[in-house]
């Protein structure tokens, strides 16, 4: 009787281990969904740096965001912004953020470090900046030939601006140390060291260029803002500002790549068939700075620099690598596979 007893227990006991045991494992699995939900949702969103998201060259972010054109395809993007390319570019590759607006030239020098990073939109077909002078140097400075002891600014050292600046120098004539380079940032940060004399030319962009211009602090020496300017400085086109990822992501991240590539697209087409006045009118006051007159100004004398599709033009990629391996000790003598700096994949299926 007494085993019978046991069994008859044990038989109770069972089932009710057994209720314990699911809801034991369904708590589990809850607490498991509920903590993995916010990182599902912080992963739906796409963080995009930007190398400087007030000037001109990056205008197409801002204004993708400001026309809806990111939420029209269903995506949840936040612009962030650094003063140089070569800061957003840290961030891609620290996993900081999803892709950056910045610079081609960035995908075929990380590649020369064992980084593979693509270029998805072509937003410029030119670098749209020139190489300004302090204009109490104007007499004397006429040229990228006359730089010999004189103080290069940039926006930071590594950076396009870097990139352009030794090049043009080299171009000339010059050695890397006939010159000295010091990091400027880009809009007030680089009038201020025009104004305190701590540079004697600096590489810079609208509407930066059309301010000095206009209160006399600096002169153009090379204009590269327009097709025919960038063909007489370099010898040829130097696609410039661009949305690239690691290559990685894309791979991984075919639909999101494809509706980022569409948004720009539509917004480089609407920069394109509107005029400056309209575009101002959706970029926020405080890129005007104080000034929405100098503003327009500026954005007039940029439109020829956007892309009107999106697309690597022929021979661009090519264009930069001779200019970077010019002077870039890490590209000399390297193979450089430009197939995987830049891709039309996205841009061809947009419609």
């Amino acid at each position: 009787m007494r085993r019978d007893a046991r069994v008859f227990q044990a038989s109770k006991t069972f089932p009710l281990r057994r209720s314990l045991l699911a809801l034991g494992a369904t708590a589990i699995a809850a607490a498991a969904l509920s903590l993995a939900a916010p990182q599902a949702r912080a992963a739906d969103k796409i963080t995009i740096m930007v190398g400087g998201i007030n000037k001109l060259i990056y205008l197409p972010p801002k204004l993708a965001e400001n026309l809806g054109y990111f939420k029209e395809e269903g995506l949840d993007v936040e612009l962030q912004s650094q003063p140089a390319g070569v800061d957003a570019e840290n961030e891609l590759l620290a996993g900081a953020v999803q892709a950056v607006v910045g610079y081609y030239d960035h995908s075929i020098d990380l590649q020369s470090k064992g980084k593979e990073i693509t270029s998805i939109t072509q937003l410029l077909l030119v670098p749209g900046g020139m190489e300004m002078v302090r204009s109490d140097l104007a007499g004397s400075v006429k040229s990228m030939a006359d730089l010999k002891g004189k103080t290069l600014g940039v926006t930071g050292l590594g950076s396009s601006s870097s990139f352009i600046a030794q090049y043009l120098a080299s171009r000339a004539g010059l050695k890397s140390g006939d010159y000295s380079m010091l990091p400027v940032g880009a809009g007030n940060t680089l009038i201020a060291a025009f104004k305190q004399k701590r540079i004697d030319v600096a590489w810079t962009t609208e509407p930066t260029t059309s301010i000095l211009l206009a209160s006399g602090d600096a002169k153009v020496l090379v204009d590269m803002s327009s097709v025919d300017g960038t063909r007489n400085a370099l010898g040829g086109l130097y696609p410039a500002s661009s949305l690239y990822v690691n290559r990685a992501w894309m791979n991984s991240h075919k639909a999101e790549s494809q509706k980022l590539a569409r948004a720009f697209v539509k917004t480089l087409k609407y920069i394109q068939t509107h005029t400056p006045e309209e575009i101002a009118d959706k970029m926020p006051k405080d890129y005007y700075g104080g000034n929405k007159a100098i503003y327009v100004q500026a954005l007039k004398a940029s439109m020829p620099m956007y892309s009107p599709d999106g697309k690597m033009p022929a021979g661009g990629p090519e264009q930069v690598l001779k200019v970077m391996a010019g002077f870039n000790p890490n590209i000399k003598g390297k193979n450089i596979d430009l197939s995987k700096t830049y891709t039309n994949e996205f841009v061809d299926q947009v419609k």
